[in-house]
């Protein structure tokens, strides 16, 4: 059976996105990321092993079968990165140093991240509860380079779903 073309999901870009955060006192182009890597949940297997009482092989002379099951463990997630040209807005600085402060707390975020389609449609969305800053970089300088200056922001969550 041929499927029509209008059947067939659209395979999305990676350079289509926009990231939402809000953080106090900030400008609406605190939003715009040349990178966010680290978007990941995962869940560890867990191996339980266990030996059965009863009994096995040539005359029963063996006792117990190894029997090996697999669980999934507590979901957790990674980091993400977020790099972007440096502007002269401090406002990333400032939530980083609100946290070293001792307010991390009061400083976590809801991320969204939206993808869109070639028409600037959004098909995609993913939510990250519970975000906060771990660490807060800059480019190294160089007098003979001619790249731009990147700042770049490692945020720690706490929950990561698709929303859409």
């Amino acid at each position: 059976m041929v499927q029509s073309a209008s059947r067939i999901p659209e395979v999305l870009t990676a350079h289509r996105f926009y990231l939402e955060l809000t953080l106090e006192g900030q400008n609406d182009a605190n939003c715009f990321f040349l990178e966010c890597q680290g978007f990941k949940r995962t869940q560890e297997v867990i191996e339980i092993t266990e030996v059965t009482s009863q009994s096995w092989g040539t005359k029963g002379q063996s006792k117990g079968q190894v029997v090996r099951t697999k669980l999934p463990s507590n979901p957790k997630s990674g980091n993400l990165i977020l790099r972007r040209g440096t502007t002269n807005s401090m406002d990333f600085w400032k939530w980083f140093e609100k946290v070293q402060q001792g307010n991390w707390s009061e400083q976590r975020r809801l991320l969204a991240l939206s993808i869109y389609n070639q028409a600037n449609q959004e098909v995609a969305r993913f939510e990250l509860a519970g975000a906060w800053p771990a660490s807060y970089k800059i480019a190294d300088v160089n007098a003979r380079s001619h790249d731009i200056e990147i700042e770049e922001v490692e945020v720690a969550f706490e929950e990561f779903k698709r929303v859409k």
